[in-house]
């Protein structure tokens, strides 16, 4: 036994010695950290590293990127707390209600720090090296007090991709001396930079939507955990001083006084550390707590307390305004401060820090704070949004279920804007506010985000009917809520031996993915323009109409490919043995066009918004699946337009390549039969010019009447006291609110939709009704306004617009989308737009 204890005892100061030889990154990557950005690769293997050589800190990869790179994150507290990590984690899921049972261990506080979910935002990784180190290193007796009731993860960057693109692009452009001066080559990135992930998507917009294989890898092991403190480092302007929380209002209402106040005490200790140092910093100012979908507002609504960090961005070095030279290393020094801080600030409160986490969610269960306290979504929606609705609820763990209640309730109708009397059903799909998600299921569900003030950082309305198009209703009464999920019937497949046609219908975005997956087979079909009936079955305008003839040349091919593709993707498959219909018009009828596969080109790079091209190419490769031809905006006039039928414009400025000379030669491919999809800023590129009929005002006398101030409107404006200045724009004001649009779904534009679409507006371009073309999206007047920050004279100024529209242009056509249906992926309703502007409009 004495042996076996010397041996032990042997083992223990061998492990002490190695660690006491830790290498700090400095020695480890053999530069010093600030003299340059660090690959990926090498952060993860010095997080590997440091996890190699002390017992007391682990190393997870939870995923990877789409260009392969890991996602990793390091856990770092006393030895203790690492050998019982696993009845930590599990209290703490016990205290968030997402686990039965009740916490056993002592109260251990979990500290998440975030670092580079913007790529170009690239001093927090190299800040988060330094910081583990710092709390890692045995000789730290200050950390290592705050670790015996702490634990940190650290995730050194959220974003690998678009932080690999900048560093690589700036250690190759810079200098062996950093210039510090703005307009040199390493303060320019090209596009589309280096802030985006692979499909050039902001990260940090997409916490709660996890559209992104990034995101959805890191909320999986987020739930898993569910820290007490999380926070995100970011950059901004290189002229502004260093930002930390407390946070700026709007702050949803759903945040509470406690979480409010740590913030404060965080930020005071901060402060502290900056006074001493002589940096400046400000508070309550600019980021606010309401889009849910942040990297500090979705851990608020999670019961954390969420935080945005700050740092002025360096580069390597770049002289600021007032004449200093702000460099890298002092970046890394900010956010190392900030960061350190967090995790004492923590450590000092850890015991109310815990209790306060504990009773968020008992109050989350037991009395939440809600207007709402329950949420009905009818089982008559169709089956792929419930689908779509339940996929999302579990990502975000979200409990859902039935209701017994049969009475009539009173509830508020999403698509109408009224409240009525209705009936739950054994279908419908019931999330209630008592549960452990209490406050996501409220900032995702409520009709009407209150906000403090209009002045926000991002769009201020997002609930999930309208996003997703649901019917749906939503209750003060509290409702029973059963364990349970909708049953959808079986997938009819209602075909003949060898028929003349197989039939399927157009009502969803997973519709058009079996149309693109038949069209990459090559099967040759047509669709409907008007209602029908054959074989016993009526049909809409848009059904997909796949006749054997045109296909004979596949023999039995033909029959495998279509129902091969239905089966993938789940679409009911009909047949019919004759085209002679029951009404409406004969596949063989010049009303029943034949559907080409459109060879489509996509424009990317200079003048075009990174992130609009981004979610297109998103949509075509991840969601729609068919393939496209990226395109630069400097090879567009090399271009051979007739090797394609559809041109996609993602919002942007196209001014500098569309030429007089180039714009002729487009505009007469256009009448030759092109078709062109134009988003957002695109369409300016067409307004007011020769052969197109886009305008913003129908004629100059509606211009001059909507640009109409009375005198005193005018003498108000004047007059403005110079501190009030932010009042000028608050009638203008329009961040991000939901609009209902008329739909004219007879149109192919329109196909699959009913007569009427819930639209994210982000701007305020209003653009005329087409005189000469089709006004498939309207705003009929100020009323279509349903929520979200809209000031009166933008919804005044967007009355009786066009918001879709298609321009018939000789054979061709050009699709105007002032909204974008694609934005930031999450706006599912919007998609089959997309869908019909390639597929259908213009056949």
């Amino acid at each position: 036994m004495k042996r076996l204890a010397i041996v032990n005892l042997l083992l223990l100061m061998a492990a002490s010695l190695f660690g006491q030889s830790l290498k700090s990154p400095d020695e480890f990557l053999g530069y010093e950290l600030g003299s340059r950005f660090t690959p990926n690769y090498k952060v993860v293997d010095y997080y590997e590293y440091v996890a190699s050589q002390l017992s007391n800190v682990t190393h997870h990869k939870y995923g990877e990127t789409n260009e392969l790179r890991p996602l990793i994150a390091n856990m770092v507290s006393s030895q203790e707390n690492i050998d019982n990590w696993e009845q930590i984690r599990t209290d703490n899921l016990k205290r968030a209600k997402l686990m039965e049972g009740t916490p056993s261990g002592n109260k251990i506080g979990i500290v998440w720090l975030s670092y580079n979910v913007h790529g170009n935002e690239a001093n927090s990784t190299e800040t988060a090296m330094k910081t583990l180190y710092e709390l890692a290193r045995p000789g730290n007796a200050e950390a290592k007090e705050w670790l015996k009731n702490t634990v940190v993860v650290l995730d050194p960057c959220i974003n690998p991709d678009g932080r690999d693109r900048y560093s690589n692009w700036i250690n190759q452009v810079a200098g062996t001396t950093p210039n510090p001066h703005p307009e040199a080559a390493e303060h320019n990135e090209p596009w589309p930079g280096g802030r985006a992930n692979h499909y050039l998507f902001d990260l940090n917009r997409d916490w709660a939507w996890q559209k992104q294989i990034e995101s959805q890898q890191r909320i999986k092991f987020y739930n898993t955990i569910m820290p007490h403190i999380h926070v995100d480092f970011h950059e901004q302007g290189s002229n502004s001083p260093y930002y930390f929380a407390p946070a700026a209002e709007p702050i949803h209402e759903q945040v509470t006084d406690w979480q409010r106040q740590f913030q404060e005490i965080i930020g005071r200790n901060h402060a502290k550390y900056f006074d001493k140092n002589g940096w400046l910093f400000f508070t309550k100012e600019s980021f606010d707590i309401l889009y849910p979908s942040y990297g500090d507002s979705y851990p608020m609504y999670n019961g954390a307390i969420g935080m945005t960090y700050e740092q002025g961005s360096s580069d390597l070095a770049i002289l600021t305004d007032e004449g200093d030279t702000l460099k890298l290393s002092d970046a890394i020094a900010h956010h190392f401060t900030t960061g350190m801080s967090t995790v004492e600030t923590a450590s000092s409160y850890n015991e109310r820090m815990v209790d306060e986490f504990t009773a968020y969610f008992e109050k989350a269960v037991s009395n939440p704070k809600a207007k709402y306290k329950t949420y009905i979504v009818k089982g008559t929606n169709h089956p792929d949004k419930l689908k779509m609705l339940e996929a999302f609820l579990q990502k975000n763990m979200i409990d859902y279920g039935k209701s017994s209640t049969r009475k009539p309730i009173n509830a508020f109708n999403y698509m109408t804007g009224e409240s009525q009397n209705v009936s739950v059903q054994e279908s419908d799909i019931v999330v209630s506010a008592y549960q452990p998600k209490a406050v996501m299921v409220q900032a995702l569900f409520e009709p009407e985000t209150y906000a403090s003030i209009n002045d926000t950082y991002d769009i201020t309305a997002w609930a999930i009917p309208y996003m997703m198009g649901l019917d749906a209703y939503a209750t003060t009464e509290r409702l029973s809520v059963s364990e349970g999920q909708p049953t959808y019937a079986a997938r009819e497949v209602k075909v003949e031996q060898a028929p003349a046609a197989y039939l399927a219908k157009w009502e969803t975005l997973e519709d058009a993915k079996f149309l693109a997956e038949i069209l990459k087979s090559g099967i040759k079909l047509r669709f409907a323009t008007e209602p029908f009936s054959v074989n016993g079955k009526s049909y809409e305008r848009g059904s997909l109409i796949i006749t054997r003839k045109g296909n004979m040349h596949m023999g039995s091919g033909f029959d495998q490919t279509v129902k091969a593709a239905a089966e993938k993707y789940g679409r009911n498959l009909y047949s019919t043995p004759t085209t002679f219909v029951d009404s409406g018009k004969d596949f063989g009828s010049n009303n029943i066009p034949f559907l080409k596969a459109p060879r489509i080109l996509v424009l990317r790079g200079d003048g075009v918004s990174s992130l609009g091209f981004g979610e297109f190419w998103y949509f075509m490769e991840q969601e729609l699946n068919y393939p496209i031809t990226m395109v630069n905006t400097d090879d567009f006039g090399r271009v051979n337009l007739d090797d394609y039928d559809v041109v996609v414009m993602p919002s942007g400025s196209y001014g500098s390549m569309l030429t007089e000379s180039r714009m002729e030669d487009f505009n007469s491919w256009i009448r030759s039969g092109g078709r062109v999809l134009a988003i957002e800023r695109a369409m300016n590129t067409f307004m007011g010019k020769g052969g197109f009929s886009l305008k913003r005002y129908a004629s100059d006398g509606d211009q001059k009447e909507a640009n109409k101030q009375s005198d005193e409107e005018k003498e108000a404006i004047a007059l403005t006291p110079y501190a009030e200045r932010g009042a000028r724009f608050e009638s203008s004001r329009l961040p991000g609110a939901i609009f209902k649009l008329k739909v004219d779904n007879t149109h192919p534009l329109g196909y699959g939709y009913s007569n009427h679409y819930f639209t994210i507006k982000n701007n305020g371009s209003r653009y005329a009704y087409l005189p000469n073309g089709w006004n498939v999206g309207i705003i009929e007047s100020e009323a279509a306004y349903i929520s979200g920050v809209a000031g009166e004279d933008a919804k005044k100024n967007l009355a009786k617009s066009m918001v879709f529209g298609v321009d018939n242009v000789g054979r061709g056509a050009v699709v105007y989308m002032a909204d974008n249906p694609l934005f930031r992926a999450f706006w599912e309703n919007g998609k089959l737009f997309v869908a019909n502007a390639l597929f259908l409009v213009g056949q």
